[in-house]
């Protein structure tokens, strides 16, 4: 399973608008070598297609297709470190700064390392008001035994689905405390939301039409 996490960090609200461009474009890059992509979790702001931070999952192949996962990984990689857009601030129109940054780290976990670690509870999924959206089981909590750590997803239609995303969330969860347990030197993924490297950004976008910088 490969996890794409991008991140703002706490950079002010056009670096969260240049975090939307960028997946918008990874949407297009999946649809054209046939990638699937699933949105895990996304924490918007108050301005429409601007985020903070995103999770996303490039999916695997149902019949285990070597070729698929190299291209899944291969694209998700493509998009870590840290990356700059360079535009005029169309939310602020007299601001003089141009250069917003945002990154992207890339989180390969197999499933079944989790194994015994993990346990799972069904519940009815309950919408606004308490009103149940449906009548089967088919929300999902994930709960790692050892920490007790957990997550809730009812998300998705089938108990499958919402089983599958809390286990790549309990995963991010997880990888976030490990991280954070580490010395101060290598708190990469937990530094990811507070603090990105300003220089030598990997990738270069231009403009409102977010168009890569080549060379």
């Amino acid at each position: 399973m490969i996890l794409l996490q991008l991140s703002a960090g706490q950079g002010p609200l056009e670096c969260c608008q240049a975090l939307g461009h960028a997946l918008k474009l990874i949407e297009k890059q999946c649809a054209e070598n046939k990638v699937n992509l699933e949105q895990l979790e996304i924490i918007s702001t108050s301005k429409k297609h601007c985020y903070k931070s995103v999770l996303l999952r490039l999916g695997t192949s149902p019949h285990g297709n070597a070729a698929y996962e190299r291209e899944a990984k291969k694209l998700a990689q493509s998009w870590s470190g840290t990356m700059l857009w360079v535009c005029e601030s169309n939310l602020r129109p007299k601001h003089k700064r141009k250069n917003w940054f945002f990154s992207g780290r890339v989180f390969e976990v197999h499933e079944p390392e989790f194994g015994r670690e993990v346990s799972f509870k069904t519940c009815r999924a309950s919408g606004a008001g308490g009103q149940h959206v449906n009548t089967t089981d088919s929300a999902v909590q994930a709960i790692h035994n050892e920490t007790g750590i957990s997550v809730r997803v009812e998300s998705e239609r089938s108990q499958h689905a919402n089983k599958r995303k809390a286990l790549a969330l309990l995963y991010q969860k997880l990888d976030e405390l490990s991280t954070e347990n580490q010395s101060a030197n290598d708190k990469a993924r937990w530094q990811q939301h507070t603090a990105i490297e300003r220089g030598n950004p990997t990738r270069v976008f231009r403009g409102f039409k977010f168009i890569e910088a080549q060379g």
